[in-house]
This record gives structure tokens, C-alpha cells and sequence, in this order.
């Protein structure tokens, strides 16, 4: 289950901005989209990803990636960053 990921992970990057950042450094692992989010946002780091060789993973709600991510707004993309 790609939530219980993000649950585990160590660190993460949560919204647009600051997965982007982390994808652009390279201290991406794994990248998740939510896919009732603006295909506009998602679809940017969806190629950038692509470009970059980081797996993307698409998850059902914005609100469950933001639960899973500890916060109480919905989350359209989170990182996993490397440790």
C-alpha cells in the first residue's frame, strides 16, 4: 500500500515546491501523486520525474497522501527523500 510508504519513510517532502526541489537535487526516491490533484501541477513533475528516473506512484485522494503524511490539508505530491 503506497500510504503505508509514505507513512515509513523517514523523510519526506510534502507539496509541489519542496518535491520539485528534492526531484531537482536528486535526493528523490520515490515520488507520489495524488490523482484527484490539478493534472496541470501533476503532470510537470510526473515529466520531471520521467526525466530524472524516479519512480512515480499515482494514489487515490489528496486527503489521504496529506493523512499519511501526518498533516491535516490534503497533499497533491510528496517526495521520499533519501537518507
Amino acid at each position: 500500500m503506497p500510504y503505508e510508504k509514505v507513512k515509513q519513510a523517514g523523510k519526506i517532502s510534502i507539496g509541489t515546491k519542496q518535491a520539485t526541489k528534492a526531484i531537482e537535487l536528486g535526493i528523490a526516491a520515490e515520488v507520489f501523486v495524488a490523482s484527484d490533484a490539478d493534472p496541470r501541477i501533476t503532470g510537470r513533475v510526473a515529466n520531471l520525474c520521467k526525466k530524472m528516473g524516479i519512480t512515480v506512484t499515482y494514489v487515490d485522494s489528496m486527503k489521504q497522501l496529506g493523512k499519511s503524511c501526518g498533516i491535516d490539508v490534503g497533499a497533491a505530491i510528496v517526495a521520499i527523500v533519501k537518507d
